[in-house]
Formats: structure tokens, C-alpha cells, sequence
């Protein structure tokens, strides 16, 4: 039967009314509450707190070769040391997880470890540098570790933060030795380069020696110089020969001696021969004639008792013929320095000629020798700049990670949370007795006022008959009553304490319990 709820009398009615139904769910579940709370196991957690802290010189004079964020190192660090490798070790250490190694593989005894492990950045609003607006920048992180044993929380937390320093160290380190190494080797490998493009370029000076582009001014200016000489020794060449026209025409006309004609004759042809040797060679026909009448003139000389070998005696044919011979003496030596200075002339025409080709392949090849040596020297720079950077990370002034808090020896369990099982019980015990009594409630259909059985029955209702309570019947309820109200009272005095208990010692109780076990 549908009842209507209008007071709170009727609500207070209901709750005495059902006050076992509703009293018996609060109870157990509480009491399921309190036993889990007590049975479960104690979780401790252990936290080290981890600051990063920039270089100690500043940027400007040094830099150093660990150009990634915080961020990013931290996660590759992160990942590195939660390596299974880096887990087992430690596991095996201090014997972690005994009891789960006979019922699980060792993935999940590592898997384990890592959703114990608990890694949190700390960040702050910082202006960035290079573009003046402020923006997040991680200045730290915590490094957490849960178990059951205090101690060695407190002990494996620290590991941890040790690996972490260890390896950041390490990283940053390796980092710098590594772009060291790599600017020593490119600088050994372009070092090479420009002892071979010297040795070509040496090579190549010593092909082109005298056609180098820095020699063309000089080529040039001893080409002039070589054919004024010519043009001079050209001249010379023509007076010399006007000289030994006009020495000849002087000498002809002079007889060597009285003795007759002939000696004349003689001497001319003789004379004759001596330009037409020097203009033909012996088979020419002239020279052939000349020579044909002086054998002739010779023999008739002898015949009539006159060497023709005799020796001038007139003294102005004997100086007419030194002059002749020393022009003509003359006029060979200046041909010859004519033909030296013709040799002289082409070689550096051809100099000069060669000269533009030279100079293509000298400045091909300088010029790669120049963009070898910029590199090199732009590699000597990065290579000191990163033995310097080096040489901050190993001395540990440039950017580090300091524990600023250490791991503390936890003296309460972060799990299970005691208040809170107990409050969650105690809620869900009252939601299940409510639901419980409004069950109850709703099906029982008798009438317990006039009005609900005058609503019932549809006839009014004429008179009621109050319940007689006998002495019988009061002694049967008055245990009861004192009963129910004791128990509660006891009940109410029972969750006080116990969460008075478990606030306030339980943690407490069960350190000490834990430590003279030597857990």
C-alpha cells in the first residue's frame, strides 16, 4: 500500500519502524570495511625531489654542445633508466617482488616495478630567451618509489635518483666527447684534403712555371723589353752590313800588291765566295762558279812562278780587310743574339699565350684549396669550442641535476587510505539499509493509520483500539530495547575509536611492527 510522506514524524515513524533493516546492512558492510581495512596491505611511498640547474658561466663564454630541452632529456634519461636492464638490477638487489617471482614472468615483475615508479616534472612561467615571452619551462622533478617495506623505499627511491644523476651525467658527457671526436675527425679528414690540393697545387706551379698568372706582368714586360733589344740588334744588324757593303766596294778597288791583275781578280772572287757562303751553301751554282774561277786563277798564278797564298803587302788593302773581318765577325755575333732574342720571344709569347689556361686552372684549383682552409678553420673553432664545452662537463659546471629533497625513511602508508575505506563503507552501509527499508516499505501492504485503512476500504472508519500492553509483553521488550540501544551505543563508541585508531596510531603501530620484524 502506497503511504504518503508529509512530516518528519513520518520519516522518524518509518526509521524506528525498519531500524533493523536498515541497521543490519550498515553493520555488515561496515564491518567488511573495517576488515578489509585492516588486512590490506601497507603501501609506503618515498619521493626525492630532483632540481635542474643551468651552467654555472654564463652562455656567452661558453657554449655548450647539449643543445636539447630539459624536457627532452629527461624523457630519453627517463627511458634509459627504466630499462629492463637498469629494473632487474635493482629488483635482484634488494630482492624485490619475492612473492610474486614463483607466479609471474619477469616482464611483469618489471612492469610491476615501473607503475611503482612514479616520475613528475615540475615546471614554472620563465621568459624564453630568444623570444622575450614567457613560457613553461620544466625547473625539476620528483622521482617516487612505492612498497611495502619502509626502509626499502626510502632505499630504492635514492637509487633511483642516483641512476638519474648518474645517467644524465653520462649522457651530457658522451654528448660532448662525441661532437669532439666528430670535429677532430672532420678536421684530420679536411687536413688531408689540403695536403693533397697543396701537393697539386705544387705540382702545378712547377708544370706552369713560368706561366703563373701572378708572372704575366713580367712575361709582358720582358717581351717588351725583348723586342726593343730585337728592333735595336735589327738596326745594328743593317749598319753592320752597310758598313761591310761599303768595306767590300773600298776594298775592291784597292790592289794587294803591283804585282798584276790577277792577285785582283783573285782576291775578288775570293771575296765573292765569301758572301755567297754566306747567303748559299757550297752546292749552289754560283758558289760553285766562284769557286771553279779561283781554282783557275790559282793554277795560272802558279804557272807563272806568283803564289797566289802570298800575303798582301799593300798596307790600305790590309786594313780595309780587318775592318771587313771584324764587320763581318760582328755581324754574325748579332745575328746570333738576334736568334737568341727570337727564341726568347716566342717563349714568352707562348707564355703569355698559355698564361689565360694557367690561370683557369690555378684559380680552380685555389680556390678550392681557400674553401678547404674556411672549412678547416671554421672546424678548428667548433673543435676547440667543443673541447671547452667538454671540459665544462666534466668539471660539472654546466647544466646539472642537484637533489634538493632526498628520500625520507616514510613513516605512514599512502595506501590503502584507512578514513577513507571506512567513510565509503559507512556510506554504502547507510545507502543499503536506506535501500533495504524503502524496499521493505513499499511492499508492505498493511495499514497502520484510520486514514490508510479508511483509503483501503473506502467505509470510515468508526473507532480504534489502542495496543494493550501487558506486563508480560513490557518485560519481553524492555531487554530488547536496552539491547538495541546498547549495541548501537557500543557500535557508535566502536567506529570512533577505530577511526581514532587508525587516524592517529595505526600508522604508527604498524612502522614499529614492520621494524622489529626487519621488514
Amino acid at each position: 500500500m502506497q503511504r504518503e510522506v508529509k512530516s518528519i514524524n513520518d520519516i522518524l515513524t518509518i526509521l524506528k519502524r525498519r531500524r533493523k533493516t536498515i541497521l543490519i546492512p550498515v553493520a555488515a558492510i561496515l564491518a567488511v570495511a573495517l576488515i578489509a581495512a585492516l588486512f590490506l596491505p601497507r603501501i609506503y611511498k618515498s619521493t626525492s625531489t630532483i632540481l635542474i640547474e643551468e651552467q654555472e658561466i654564463p652562455r656567452e663564454y661558453v657554449t655548450t654542445t647539449v643543445t636539447s630541452f630539459a624536457e627532452e632529456r629527461l624523457q630519453t634519461i627517463n627511458q634509459r633508466v627504466m630499462s629492463s636492464t637498469n629494473l632487474l638490477e635493482v629488483i635482484n638487489r634488494f630482492n624485490l617482488y619475492a612473492d610474486l617471482k614463483d607466479r609471474w614472468t619477469t616482464e611483469q615483475i618489471v612492469e610491476k616495478m615501473r607503475k611503482d615508479i612514479k616520475f613528475e616534472t615540475i615546471s614554472a612561467n620563465v621568459i624564453d630567451r630568444r623570444t622575450g615571452n614567457p613560457t613553461a619551462a620544466t625547473i625539476a622533478f620528483s622521482l617516487a618509489y612505492q612498497g611495502k617495506a619502509p626502509e626499502t623505499v626510502q632505499q630504492i627511491a635514492n637509487v633511483l635518483a642516483s641512476l638519474y644523476l648518474e645517467e644524465n651525467l653520462r649522457v651530457r658527457e658522451q654528448q660532448t666527447t662525441g661532437a669532439s671526436n666528430f670535429m677532430e675527425d672532420e678536421m684530420k679528414s679536411v687536413k688531408s684534403e689540403l695536403a693533397a690540393i697543396d701537393g697539386r697545387l705544387a705540382a702545378f706551379k712547377q708544370r706552369n712555371l713560368n706561366s703563373l698568372p701572378e708572372l704575366s706582368q713580367v712575361n709582358l714586360q720582358e717581351l717588351d723589353r725583348t723586342e726593343v733589344n730585337m728592333d735595336q740588334m735589327q738596326d745594328r744588324l743593317r749598319t753592320l752590313k752597310e758598313q761591310e757593303g761599303y768595306l767590300q766596294t773600298q776594298l775592291a778597288s784597292i790592289p794587294t800588291d803591283a804585282a798584276s791583275s790577277d792577285k785582283t781578280r783573285l782576291n775578288e772572287l775570293r771575296v765573292r765566295l765569301v758572301e755567297l757562303r754566306n747567303r748559299y751553301s757550297d752546292e749552289y751554282p754560283d758558289v760553285k762558279q766562284v769557286k771553279s774561277d779561283i781554282a783557275t786563277l790559282e793554277k795560272q798564278l802558279r804557272a807563272a812562278g806568283r803564289d797566289a797564298l802570298t800575303k798582301p803587302d799593300n798596307p790600305a788593302y790590309v786594313t780595309l780587310s780587318s775592318q771587313l773581318a771584324s764587320t763581318r765577325s760582328e755581324i754574325d755575333s748579332t745575328r746570333r743574339q738576334i736568334a737568341m732574342l727570337q727564341g726568347r720571344q716566342d717563349g714568352y709569347r707562348g707564355r703569355i699565350a698559355a698564361s689565360p689556361r694557367v690561370e683557369e686552372g690555378y684559380k680552380t684549383l685555389l680556390s678550392e684549396r681557400n674553401n678547404l682552409q674556411l672549412k678547416y678553420d671554421d672546424l678548428m673553432k667548433k673543435y676547440m669550442e667543443a673541447k671547452v664545452a667538454h671540459g665544462l662537463e666534466k668539471e660539472q659546471m654546466g647544466e646539472k641535476f642537484t637533489i634538493i629533497d632526498a628520500a625520507r625513511l616514510p613513516e605512514r602508508p599512502v595506501s590503502p587510505n584507512v578514513p577513507a575505506i571506512l567513510l565509503i563503507g559507512l556510506i554504502l552501509g547507510v545507502g543499503a539499509g536506506a535501500g533495504a527499508a524503502s524496499l521493505q516499505e513499499f511492499s508492505d501492504n498493511s495499514a497502520r493509520t484510520p486514514e490508510e485503512l479508511s483509503r483501503a476500504t473506502g467505509f470510515p472508519v468508526l473507532a480504534g483500539i489502542p495496543e494493550i500492553v501487558t506486563c508480560q509483553t513490557q518485560e519481553r521488550k524492555d531487554p530488547k530495547r536496552r539491547l538495541i540501544i546498547a549495541g548501537s551505543v557500543a557500535a557508535l563508541v566502536l567506529l570512533l575509536a577505530v577511526f581514532h585508531f587508525f587516524i592517529m596510531d595505526l600508522d604508527i603501530f604498524w612502522a614499529k611492527v614492520l621494524r622489529k620484524l626487519g621488514m
